[in-house]
């Protein structure tokens, strides 16, 4: 169903995949938009056992499109090195495919929300993440990708040189 990568020395395995997924902070979440075009929007999210969760307002071009079609991509850039003397970038990058859905329950879209603020905001204490959350709250829409698949990439001088452990 899904693509192989033509360029298979630059493929990044399943367990680095995850961890760009795990350690970024913003990616690019694209969805079936109005009228068939492509709708990709940048995103806070976090990622969690084969889910992505992302925070959105009840309402709006996202929602819309999450509703009318489940299917979605999401891309995070990991690395994205310019070198002007090689006229390239090193890059690595990976991108999840899957189906995505909105959270109904409280409880599961409390949990979510939870381990979002927690990310983003690891120093603030639990009753202050929890004030801020209640403030949102009403308005406040969860969103949960289960990946199917995922594959990454990384720039060929990369892999020539060991460049996973430029980061």
């Amino acid at each position: 169903m899904f693509r192989e990568m033509r360029r298979k020395r630059q493929q990044l395995s399943q367990e680095e995949c995850a961890e760009i997924l795990e350690r970024g902070t913003s990616g690019v979440l694209a969805l079936c938009g109005d009228e068939g075009y492509p709708y990709a929007v940048p995103i806070s999210y976090f990622y969690e056992d084969g889910k992505i969760y992302f925070h959105s307002a009840k309402s709006g071009h996202k929602i819309d499109a999450v509703k009318r079609e489940e299917k979605a991509s999401f891309c995070v850039i990991d690395q994205d090195e310019i070198v002007p003397e090689e006229y390239t970038t090193y890059f690595r990058s990976a991108v999840a495919f899957g189906k995505i859905r909105i959270l109904e329950e409280n409880e599961e879209k409390r949990r979510a929300i939870e381990k979002l603020a927690v990310k983003y905001a690891p120093e603030e204490s639990e009753e202050s993440r929890s004030r801020a959350i209640e403030r949102e709250w009403k308005p406040l829409c969860m969103l949960e990708m289960t990946v199917e698949h995922m594959t990454g990439k990384e720039a060929i001088e990369l892999v020539k040189t060991g460049g996973r452990e430029r980061l």
